[in-house]
């Protein structure tokens, strides 16, 4: 297509025969003097033709060495110390006469189309530009031409005030005396900033395609010719929808300069970009330098306040890097042993609980430089249940001041206007429970319904605070499954609000900006009140419980022992039809989420695979992101003291009888599976005791003791006096709580005595015996008992690692199977013959969904058997989920 490029020396030859047979006359400079003063004149329309000469007076001189070289910007971490420097040193040069036609004239179409008739500026262009800022105001458009930015990328700062301009347009008209056409654009060929810490056509052709600028084809040179005016939108690996947009505006407008057909612009648009693209595992890092991800995250911040062009000048940027939490993430997400599958990907960001800094992400699995950043990038994932404190609960004890134990029915429902059926992980119902329960055991019905008490309105003003833009929120959208997504850095940010009593900062990767002008550019977060302190403490009381030892926590395998945190778990789930689209098994999931945090650090995690085809299938991989905030969380507070979450004045404890409408105290005499210490704001808590359980004559027990005869093993007796001569009638309920926690009824029995199984060493255990008689209860007597040693654990199945699904055997899960460890954990799983180590059925009804007491026990794991995910089941009949694919 293009006509036998000449060499550099006949191109030499034929200019200075050209400068032999015709000398420039004085009449071409004065010509040009000419123009240049119709120039000033123009700019003296708005700052004065003085002041422009006083401008192009102090203009630097023209230094060779900064205008063929990048000028290197550097990066630097929170501790001040340089861990990037990006320039010259990772550039390919291409010397003039090695660029194709085709790319020369794909740039010149684009950028500078009389750039081989103007003296350095455009007189036209100039004259609409001044046009455009008269009436839309100054910097509104631009007219430089391409050698006004090799001039500003060597020599001037990359703003749009008068002087700069003034002084660009002077040295323009300077650079054109002293150098011939082709060396300037050989200047900008080279030097032009390409895409976050790539420079020059030359780069970005090996790095986007493996080849030399001689080798692009068309539809490769218009994608490059493009990416200048905004480099990092148009990275065809970030962002190729964008990419090719422009790639095809690149095409048209070499159609309307004649530098191509028609039919040759159409066939090069029939190629999709990332067709073209170089694979990543063949992509090298371009400037070798540490910590990628998090660069990329910075370079991209830069773009979005607009210094992204800025680079090319040399800026010093000053980051909130911190050095040992970016190793320790990297180490973690690049260490195989950590992953249950090879290709299974996550995404971290770790944040400042107090100020939004982000102090460290992991883009993914052993990163390469400006590829996909599962932290930055995934913004198309639902947040499934994670989402469940930013939209429901947050706004109900915000906007309602609802207390930690308000009552909510976990029962059959549809969505409004719909005959849709709301259904649970566990296709169960669970009747009455606390917003607390609902919560921490991730019920999808409870909090379809605080989200319908709130209102639509309420909740998107609560999100929106948390930096979580919306356009509509559809009540599926409470339990993770409607339109809302977000990021890991978004998520962590979101969270931090919760440790951080309500203030909410939005996430920043940079602290500050230096210009090479010495002039700086603040980036630090402006903090901002989301809600309440007593809403922030309320949540994340709440939240604690998810990585507690309670009965249907679903986040213990994120704990970690010694640190106060607070988190929530979250799985999405296919559509109907994506069962049958990509033949998946029932138990597939796409995505698995944890985000938590402590007083310090507040880390979101994401995995799951790079097309949305490939499941998450097994509970190793389902619980790999708790097990990487686990690691992440424990090794970066190893050496760091971390505070608890301090209750503030606005939040009060109350002992409530549970089911009560409205909410009253408990007395003396409600059982200890209907008691509830609960949280809230301050004035609202209850006064009324509740009479539903009162004494009649029934004495209490007497000379209660727990003995730990044997590792593992503790005997309770009891003596009793009956009311009257017979006590055939009288059982006794017994209660047990571990250290801190929640008395939980264990047994309840005829006998005097009992024996509890599966005590562990170093916990202090309390034991309550009370007499029931009917509906009549006598006053508790309690003993404790602190159990010292090493105990050897009991070999029961782990919840972690369920086994023979196929079957249903079951462990501690209630799934379809046997029960164990006498009945305290759960029974059957449905209708399944348990054994509680007794001979008996773990469950007395046979149902396995409950254990003696009804507590539901480690909830996620019925997703095991009965369906994908716990969260975002079923999306909104009126817009239903278009999921979409995360690239590749």
């Amino acid at each position: 297509m293009a006509e036998k490029r000449r060499t550099r020396e006949e191109l030499k030859r034929e200019r200075e025969l050209q400068k032999k047979k015709q000398k420039k006359p004085v009449g071409n400079w004065v010509k040009r003097i000419l123009l240049a003063i119709v120039i000033i004149g123009v700019v003296g329309l708005i700052g004065g033709a003085g002041l422009f000469a006083v401008y192009a007076s102090s203009a630097p001189e023209l230094d060779e060495e900064l205008l063929k070289d990048p000028v290197s910007s550097e990066f630097y971490d929170a501790n001040g110390e340089l861990f990037a420097s990006i320039g010259a040193e990772s550039r390919k040069y291409v010397e003039y006469e090695d660029i194709p036609q085709n790319m020369i004239d794909a740039i010149l179409a684009t950028e500078d189309v009389r750039f081989f008739d103007h003296f350095g500026l455009d007189i036209w262009r100039l004259g609409s530009a001044v046009v455009a800022n008269f009436t839309q105001g100054f910097g509104s458009q631009g007219a430089s031409t391409i050698t006004q930015q090799v001039v500003k990328n060597s020599f001037l700062s990359n703003d749009k005030k008068l002087k700069r301009k003034a002084q660009e347009a002077w040295l323009a008209i300077q650079l054109e005396r002293h150098y011939e056409k082709e060396e300037i654009f050989e200047m900008y060929f080279n030097k032009i900033l390409m895409s976050g810490r790539i420079y020059g056509f030359g780069t970005a052709s090996e790095y986007f395609f493996g080849k030399k600028p001689s080798e692009l084809e068309l539809d490769e040179v218009a994608l490059l010719a493009g990416m200048p005016q905004s480099p990092n939108r148009y990275n065809p690996y970030k962002n190729p929808e964008r990419a090719q947009q422009r790639r095809d505006l690149v095409l048209d407008l070499m159609v309307q300069h004649k530098k191509i057909t028609e039919e040759e612009a159409a066939a090069a648009k029939e190629i999709d970009v990332t067709s073209r693209l170089l694979p990543e595992e063949e992509r090298q890092s371009v400037a070798g330098t540490k910590y990628d991800a998090f660069l990329d995250v910075v370079l991209d911040e830069l773009e979005e306040k607009g210094d992204g062009e800025a680079l090319a000048e040399g800026l010093k940027v000053y980051t909130t890097l911190d050095p040992n939490a970016q190793q320790t993430v990297e180490s973690i997400m690049n260490n195989p042993e950590n992953f249950p599958t090879e290709d299974i990907q996550a995404g971290v960001s770790v944040v400042d609980t107090k100020t939004g800094e982000i102090l460290a992400i992991g883009g993914g699995r052993n990163y390469a430089d400006r590829g996909y950043n599962f932290a930055h990038d995934l913004t198309t994932r639902s947040p499934g249940s994670t989402i469940k404190p930013l939209l429901d609960y947050g706004p109900a004890i915000e906007n309602l001041n609802w207390s930690t134990g308000q009552t909510i029915s976990d029962e059959p429902m549809t969505y409004s206007n719909s005959e849709q059926v709301i259904t649970n992980f566990d296709n169960n119902y669970l009747g009455k429970m606390t917003v607390r329960e609902a919560l921490y055991q991730s019920r999808n019905v409870p909090a379809v319904k605080t989200l319908q008490e709130v209102g639509i309105g309420d909740a998107e003003q609560f999100i929106n605070k948390l930096g979580i833009e919306t356009e509509t929120i559809y009540e599926s959208d409470a339990i993770g499954g409607g339109k809302i997504t977000m990021s890991p850095i978004q998520m962590s940010a979101a969270y931090a609000a919760f440790g951080n009593n309500g203030i909410y900062n939005e996430p920043t990767a940079i602290k500050e900006v230096e210009y090479r002008d010495g002039s700086k550019k603040s980036y630090a977060s402006k903090p901002e009140v989301a809600m309440n302190d007593y809403t922030a403490y309320m949540v994340t009381d709440i939240l604690r419980d998810v990585v507690s030892t309670k009965p249907g926590a679903s986040g213990t395998a994120a704990a970690v022992s010694g640190l106060d945190i607070a988190g929530k778990t979250g799985t999405t789930n296919y559509a109907a039809d994506e069962f049958d689209k990509f033949d998946l098994p029932e138990s597939s999931v796409p995505d698995s989420w944890f985000s938590g945090y402590t007083t310090n650090y507040s880390i979101s995690i994401w995995s799951g695979y790079s097309t949305r085809g490939e499941p998450i299938t097994t509970w190793d991989e389902r619980r790999l992101p708790q097990r990487l905030f686990s690691s992440i969380m424990s090794e970066i507070s190893a050496n760091v003291e971390t505070a608890e979450f301090k209750r503030p004045s606005s939040v009060v404890e109350a002992t409530i009888e549970v089911g009560t409408s409205p909410l009253q105290l408990a007395s003396d005499y409600t059982p200890s599976d209907k008691r509830r210490t609960e949280l809230f704001v301050k004035g609202t808590e209850p006064t009324h005791v509740s009479e539903e359980f009162v004494q009649e004559d029934l004495n209490a027990p007497t000379n209660l003791q727990a003995n730990n005869v044997e590792d593992g093993l503790i005997d309770l007796s009891w003596e009793f006096t009956p009311p009257g001569e017979e006590d055939s009638d009288i059982n006794f309920e017994v209660s047990m709580a571990v250290d801190d926690g929640e008395p939980v009824v264990i047994t309840t029995t005829p006998d005097k005595q009992v024996s509890v199984s599966n005590i562990e060493a170093g916990r202090n255990y309390t034991f309550t015996v009370v007499a029931v008689s009917g509906d009549v209860r006598s006053e508790p007597a309690s003993v404790s008992i602190l159990i010292d040693g090493a105990i050897e654990e009991p070999e029961v199945d782990s919840p972690e690692d369920p086994e023979n699904p196929e079957d249903g055997n079951g462990n501690d899960e209630g799934e379809n199977g046997n029960g164990n460890d006498n009945g305290s954990d759960n029974g059957n799983g449905n209708n399944g013959n348990g054994n509680n180590g007794e001979g008996n059925n773990g469950n007395s009804n046979g149902d396995g969904n409950e254990n003696d007491n009804g507590e539901i026990e480690e909830n996620e794991d019925f997703e095991e058997w009965f369906g994908p995910g716990d969260e975002g089941e079923v999306e909104t009949p009126t817009e239903p989920t278009d999921p979409t694919e995360t690239p590749e």
